[in-house]
């Protein structure tokens, strides 16, 4: 049993920790060569316990760190000479770690010859190997046609120094090797941070002050997750939607649900997604690592508090997942290319708006997904200096879901990210990349109407500078767009095509897959809305009308959807309550 822990002394050290944490990704991000790591920052650092659990992640993104300490394991198990001096490169997705894009570096921390801690930072690559120049290949109908170099957790660097054999391998199969080499070096120096400043919080508080904080902060956050399970009615949530149809998918889609146990008296809830379809063979495939940051992270939407993201939180849920299952454990050798994405997005969302069946301040709508063209990846020859160009742009976003409190957010990026991705800077893209963007817009009236509006889709047009470039994308909501919850409404779908500069012809494009935009041809991305939280005729009427006077929403569908008119830029306050009185009443 540990001594009782100074109270004070606890919170700052669980601040110095999330500090660390945000230093490396500070240096992460200033440090990288690759847009999407550097501008969009789809990257995480963590710190996990020296017996692999989360200890802390700041803005980590869900997907990434929530189901982290499998990759502290592998290295345990795999490797028993483990010492101060080493890293690992992990991106096995049969193991712990998310999908083959997302290259982990892992640096074991010692402190006096004690393995304490683990320095973690999770990076996704601008390329990765793939048989294809996309590291998101949802089409790949196993490993093996999706073609990404695997590492299972190896030893990357001895006594600080790279061990060229490794670094070789990467060179040699990735389409950017010089960025790829920037970027791994960025991610090996933002987890030797986390080195230098746990040495420094060792000397100053002691061995073990830092080894009794952990135990303590763990029961802290575990006491105040119970607490929070505890006050909330014992419960059986049921959660369920469809993945639109891609290919190696049946006709109608991917039907996926989750039951949810909310049980207060044991203060614990319980995720089963092992009521799955088997896995798929295409790239859409989750891995553990993502089925149960996607669970995680839909609970944590869910719960209106806000609680720890470590391990101690976690205790208090179970996910339970089946192998061989397509949003559980996969099978060699399934694909998991896109295991980060369309699939997880699915999951967080039917885990949060299940939330919302408890009663009114709970859950969340759905929030948008997808990899329109305006999200995708990338590649050719760069005609202005004869290089090759590999690189996933976040040029749009897409509709973030309502809550009870809040609209949604235009920035949302996707649900598996909680928001936590940024922007592509458009200046950014245009200078490193043959693309010119004509504009990138909120489109109005694309948000789901409710008390609180869903979030406003994203409207993208852009044109090759040079002969062409390669788009790799898969468009998703077109079908089965983001609920809404409460009485909100869905949010809307998604919508893509191709014009010709001279004439204006339109012509679709397929939802999934690639397609060499050419010179004189513009694509035009939209992506969804996001899901609307109650009945919109609660909307408080000055947000309608100030949605209305920041082009969010138009005239008609204030009077339309939330029962409010609006006459010379102004509420008529006996219409709309003549309006509202009339459709409540029927």
């Amino acid at each position: 049993m540990t001594r009782e822990f100074d109270p004070v002394k606890l919170s700052v050290l669980a601040n110095a920790f999330d500090g660390i944490v945000r230093e490396m990704t500070n240096g992460l991000l200033r440090s990288a060569r690759s847009s999407v790591i550097n501008t969009a920052r789809d990257f995480s650092c963590a710190v996990l316990t020296a017996d692999n659990q989360l200890l802390a992640a700041a803005e980590g993104v869900p997907v990434h760190v929530f189901g982290a300490g499998p990759l502290g394991e592998d290295m345990v198990q795999l490797h028993d000479d483990i010492r101060e001096g080493d890293a690992f490169l992990h991106n096995d997705p049969y193991m712990g770690n998310s999908h083959a894009a997302d290259h982990v570096i892992l640096v074991p921390i010692f402190v006096h010859g004690r393995h304490l801690f683990t320095a973690v930072t999770k990076a996704h690559q601008a390329d990765c190997g793939n048989s294809l120049p996309t590291t998101f290949f949802a089409t790949a109908r196993d490993v093996y046609e999706e073609g990404a170099l695997i590492f299972p957790c190896v030893r990357v660097q001895r006594d600080h120094k790279d061990i060229d054999d490794i670094i070789r391998m990467c060179r040699s199969r990735i389409r950017v090797p010089d960025q790829w080499y920037g970027d791994y070096l960025a991610s090996v120096g933002a987890s030797r941070i986390a080195e230098r400043r746990i040495h420094e919080l060792a000397e100053k508080f002691g061995v073990e002050d830092l080894v009794d904080f952990v135990d303590a902060w763990f029961d802290y956050s575990e006491r105040l997750t119970a607490t929070a399970i505890e006050t909330l009615p014992e419960y059986v949530l049921h959660g369920s939607s469809v993945h639109d149809p891609f290919p190696g998918t049946s006709a109608d889609g991917v039907h996926l649900q989750a039951t949810v146990e909310v049980k207060p008296k044991q203060g614990k809830i319980v995720i089963d997604l092992r009521d799955n379809p088997d896995n798929l063979p295409n790239g859409l495939n989750l891995t553990k690592a993502t089925a149960t940051g996607a669970a995680l992270a839909g609970i944590l939407s869910g719960i209106p508090e806000n609680l720890p993201s470590n391990a101690g939180t976690f205790r208090r849920v179970e996910v339970l997942l089946r192998d061989g299952c397509a949003v559980g454990v996969p099978k060699h050798p399934y694909s998991c290319s896109s295991g980060t994405t369309n699939l997880a997005d699915r999951v967080v969302n039917i885990v949060q708006a299940a939330f919302s069946q408890i009663e009114d301040g709970y859950g969340t709508a759905e929030g948008a997904a997808g990899q329109a063209p305006a999200k995708s990846v990338i590649s050719g020859i760069d005609e202005r200096n004869g290089n090759a160009y590999v690189n996933q742009i976040l040029v749009g976003g897409v509709g973030g879901p309502a809550t009870p409190y809040v609209d949604g957010w235009p920035t949302y990026q996707r649900p598996v990210c909680g928001a936590l991705l940024y922007h592509d800077s458009v200046e950014v893209d245009e200078q490193r990349y043959p693309i010119l963007v004509h504009e990138r817009t909120l489109v109005a009236d694309t948000g789901g109407a409710g008390r609180q509006r869903g979030g406003l889709a994203t409207r993208v047009t852009m044109e090759p500078r040079g002969e062409s470039v390669t788009l790799t994308y898969g468009i998703e909501g077109k079908i089965n767009p983001p609920k809404g919850v409460r009485g909100g409404h869905d949010g809307t779908k998604p919508s893509t095509w191709v014009e010709d500069l001279t004439t204006g012809e339109r012509r679709e494009i397929p939802v999934v897959g690639r397609y060499d935009l050419q010179s004189g041809e513009k694509v035009v991305s939209i992506t969804p809305g996001g899901g609307g939280y109650g009945d919109p005729l609660e909307r408080d009427v000055l947000a309608v009308l100030d949605d209305y006077r920041e082009s969010r929403i138009s005239l008609e569908a204030a009077a339309a959807q939330y029962g409010v008119v609006i006459t010379d830029g102004g509420i008529d306050e006996a219409a709309t309550a003549k309006t509202r009185e009339s459709r409540l009443a029927s």
